[in-house]
């Protein structure tokens, strides 16, 4: 892996002054989180029992399909599996069998060795909001992504302090081309953060350029024998796995990179309506799934994926942190745990136009069930609107900063001489109170977390101070982080690699929006 220069590259415009204070910015980025609380288990043994049976039926009965893709109907035909056109149906056992080889945790490794991340077990990794076409801010309203909005978005997620990872398609750039746009995000994630990142998936010769270019960031060797990218598979559900998504998954698991196996489900539309038989339908894609990727390479890293949500029966939009939805990831969670495997759903879910309050109230619930579920990745953690049809500027923040409760909450309660406080008790005694008390002021800058961005001045103070909302807040603190943003050293060998590979790529072809 390639060291970083020990000093970054001049920048042109703007004032010495303005330089050096942004020069003296600390990007402080906590470790992603390692959870000291018991998880929340909704399914007794015996439900998941007859889920997991309920699962091998579909495989074995039902079936699941392949179309367009040849190589994969031969894999799994010399695996054992019963062809019949593009249906393949897997004898019992057999799916469960093959995801054996998949590991239980694996690390993403990062440029800066002090990001990279654990992902299995107890640890939680967030990453920002994946997929939107449409941006929202309060000075611009609604509007289709640019290339300038994706670099805002990575530069946010650099400054982040609780956000681990740099994410993926934080939203689609659509004044660049289809066919070369993921150049430009990847090259975006590779300069801007150094922060772990996702590859594109959007057709397989575009995930070959992914591979091509960490190679050249990372070292081939390094990269041939570890996870640096983490990319998401979908699942066309019910029950179809596309030639596209599994190109790309076949690229990545060949190169040992780690895929996300993600059913991507609307309850009731997707999926059966009840909670029972959509984690069923879960069950039996992700295996599928996750066997497939061992045929390709055993030991290849994956992540069980749960993107479900329900549909609301009167307009048959999507719905997002209900009660059901919570219910179907507790479920996922536990199915996940039994099969020894790494778990991603959740993220800052909400069917909200705005960042409003019934944005705020669905992310929450969302938020704490991912917590409380044992995922172990939570892709969409932040800047999520609309169904994730927008990513917010303002929610971004607003939810990056909320991820800090996560790490309050996950660990747990200190039962040691310190945390018991009776220092603190016998000194204040009865009538006092503890402001200045030896224990307070040893402990006050830790004792509680504090919010960046919320407002808990008096009400007069806020008043004088302009009145300001909570979406006023986030537009002032989307201003600050990107105008103190300062992109991490950069090998400039590598950077003009980098940038060498994007243009000959870019020059190859010519430019398709389709």
């Amino acid at each position: 892996m390639a060291e970083p220069a020990p000093t970054r590259r001049g920048r042109s415009g703007g004032g010495a002054a303005r330089r050096a204070a942004r020069a003296n910015v600390t990007v402080e980025t906590a470790k992603y989180i390692e959870r000291n609380i018991p998880l929340y288990e909704v399914l007794t043994d015996e439900a998941l029992a007859v889920i997991e049976a309920n699962a091998e039926i579909v495989l074995e009965e039902i079936g699941v399909d392949f179309p367009n893709n040849p190589g994969a109907l031969a894999l799994w035909e010399k695996a054992g599996a019963k062809i019949d056109g593009h249906r393949v149906r897997l004898p019992k056992g057999l799916a469960r069998e093959l995801c054996k080889t998949a590991p239980s945790s694996f690390t993403q490794h990062a440029r800066n060795p002090e990001r990279s991340v654990e992902i299995g077990g107890k640890n939680l990794v967030c990453a920002p909001v994946y997929g939107p076409p449409f941006v929202r801010d309060a000075e611009g309203g609604r509007r289709y992504a640019t290339m300038a909005d994706f670099e805002k978005f990575v530069k946010l997620g650099h400054m982040s302090k609780w956000l681990h990872h740099s994410g993926g398609t934080v939203c689609e750039p659509t004044d660049v081309a289809v066919n070369k746009r993921h150049l430009d995000m990847i090259y975006a994630h590779m300069s801007l953060t150094d922060k772990p990142f996702m590859g594109s998936v959007t057709e397989p010769s575009r995930a070959q350029d992914c591979v091509d270019m960490c190679e050249i960031l990372f070292g081939k060797e390094f990269v041939q024998n570890n996870a640096v990218m983490t990319s998401l598979i979908n699942i066309n559900s019910p029950m179809t796995f596309d030639d596209i998504m599994m190109g790309a998954l076949e690229v990545y698991a060949k190169n040992h990179q780690a895929c996300i196996i993600s059913p991507f489900i609307v309850g009731g539309a997707m999926a059966p309506v009840s909670v029972a038989g959509t984690l069923t339908q879960v069950l039996a894609e992700v295996m599928a799934g996750i066997a497939y990727s061992q045929l390709v390479r055993p030991g290849a890293p994956v992540i069980f994926g749960a993107f479900v949500t329900s549909i609301d029966m009167a307009s048959g939009a999507p719905t997002f942190g209900t009660p059901e939805a919570s219910q179907i990831l507790y479920g996922a969670g536990q199915l996940a745990r039994r099969m020894g495997l790494p778990f991603r759903s959740g993220g800052g879910l909400c069917g909200s136009k705005l960042p409003d309050a019934q944005a705020a109230y669905e992310t929450a619930h969302t938020h704490n069930a991912a917590l409380m579920g044992g995922v172990n990745f939570m892709l969409h953690s932040c800047g999520w609107l609309e169904g994730g049809l927008v990513a917010s500027f303002e929610k971004f923040v607003m939810d990056a900063d909320q991820l800090g409760t996560l790490h309050k909450m996950a660990e747990g309660v200190a039962i040691d001489e310190n945390g018991q406080g009776m220092e603190a008790l016998r000194e204040v005694g009865p009538g006092g109170h503890f402001l200045g008390c030896a224990h307070t002021q040893a402990n006050f800058k830790t004792a509680f977390w504090r919010s960046e961005i919320l407002d808990y001045k008096p009400f007069e103070q806020w008043q004088d101070e302009g009145a300001r909302d909570t979406q006023a807040l986030a537009t002032e603190r989307v201003a600050k982080l990107v105008a103190d943003h300062v992109a991490p050293p950069l090998d400039p060998a590598i950077d003009e690699a980098l940038k060498a590979f994007v243009a000959d790529k870019k020059a190859s072809m010519p430019d398709s929006f389709m």
